[in-house]
């Protein structure tokens, strides 16, 4: 007879959660190769609880990816609806791609979970992902905003390969040059 999955105990949550929370802010701020012992240090938790949750530095850095990759894939899925509740097209689609931009620019953790869509271990994201800038181009199309040449991979490229390790001010004009190619020049009724 199988027995139901035991519930964690809530320290151990409460661990699990301080420990994500270390993690990101460590990653954000030191990128990948922080140390596990600077993690548990701002974690407040010994190494030997944060190895209890995450077996090998790998399993920690994929989970905080995996945590980033999915808000950002949330992101796009709310743009999505917007879009497709009235929102102006284009004006969604700077939003997002301007959010992604300067998020990976300020997050070593973002950054990699940019790069990480394409990884074979986050298929399920990455299909999210897809299916979500599918609709946003395809609206932008349907709107007269977006080239009739404009690609679903062409937004995909600008969310994994955004230059995030220069100044505001250059991320600012990239992001412009990269949108505006893709662009019609011409405003749609909810632009």
């Amino acid at each position: 007879m199988a027995h139901p999955p035991r519930q964690q105990r809530a320290d151990a949550v409460r661990n699990r959660s301080r420990i994500m929370a270390a993690a990101h802010d460590q990653i954000t701020e030191h990128g990948p190769d922080v140390g596990m012992g600077a993690i548990a240090a701002a974690a407040g938790v010994a190494v030997g609880t944060l190895y209890r949750n995450f077996p090998t530095k790998a399993d920690l850095v994929h989970a905080v990816v995996t945590e980033h990759a999915e808000a950002m894939v949330i992101d796009v899925e709310q743009t999505v609806t917007r879009v497709l509740a009235g929102a102006p097209v284009l004006a969604e689609i700077r939003g997002v791609m301007s959010r992604f931009v300067e998020t990976s620019a300020e997050s070593h953790a973002v950054k990699a979970a940019a790069g990480a869509l394409g990884a074979a271990d986050y298929g399920p994201l990455e299909k999210r992902a897809w299916v979500a800038v599918d609709k946003l181009v395809t609206a932008g199309k349907g709107a007269g905003v977006l080239r009739p040449d404009a690609k679903t991979e062409d937004l995909m490229l600008l969310i994994t390969t955004a230059p995030s390790d220069v100044p505001r001010e250059a991320r600012t004009r990239w992001l412009s040059l990269f949108l505006d190619g893709l662009t019609t020049g011409t405003k749609s009724t909810k632009d």
